[in-house]
């Protein structure tokens, strides 16, 4: 099981984005989630799946704008299910609590923690690569996004090209500067190295 939980960064400078954010998260994967997403403790969020590729996804998600922390627990949840997320517990929960503190010092404000010690080398292995996608993201241009954006919506490039009105070789331009190929070949690995690490979780966790 993975927990996603998101602390919004200067907060008290800054305006409340929870909100916002939570729309954005539920509009985009509410039924992929255990729970609805809720706002645990004043400017922070939490998510839970069961799903690695919903779990990538928000991560993504929610590092994008680098106006958030992103701590990531994986491990099981204690049953029977509460009706909401701020009322489980189990170590996922606790993965993601030392997650996220450890992601307000991280570069890319971003840490993952496993639940099981037994799994230890696995998560830090997958919390390295995952934070070199998330770097690699922070470097992308505004028109960089605007590209990537129209492709992951299933726009192919020459129609990228007329909806942007721009040359067919400024679209592959702008694609290769924002590296979207290398991210799309990374996710799938990605996805898997969670699913292991899941997998391993839970195995400590039963042995």
């Amino acid at each position: 099981m993975f927990v996603v939980t998101a602390d919004q960064v200067a907060s008290r400078r800054d305006a409340d984005r929870t909100g916002a954010l939570i729309a954005e998260l539920a509009d985009r994967y509410g039924d992929q989630l255990v729970f609805p997403p809720d706002q645990t403790a004043g400017d922070e969020i939490q998510l839970v799946t069961e799903s690695a590729h919903t779990a990538l996804g928000i991560l993504l998600d929610a590092t994008r704008s680098r106006r958030w922390s992103v701590g990531v627990g994986v491990g099981d949840i204690r049953t029977p299910l509460p009706d909401a997320a701020r009322k489980a517990s189990g170590s996922a929960f606790i993965a993601a609590r030392e997650a996220v503190g450890s992601a307000k010092r991280a570069d890319g404000r971003f840490a993952l923690r496993s639940g099981s010690d037994a799994a230890a080398v696995r998560a830090a292995e997958a919390e390295s690569l995952l934070r070199l996608l998330v770097l690699l993201r922070e470097r992308r241009t505004d028109h960089g996004w605007e590209v990537v954006d129209l492709m992951r919506a299933g726009h192919r490039q020459k129609d990228v090209a007329a909806l942007l009105d721009v040359s067919a070789a400024a679209v592959s331009a702008r694609l290769k500067a924002a590296m979207w190929r290398a991210e799309e070949d990374a996710r799938p690995a990605l996805e898997h190295l969670l699913e292991q690490l899941d997998h391993e979780s839970a195995t400590s966790a039963t042995a």
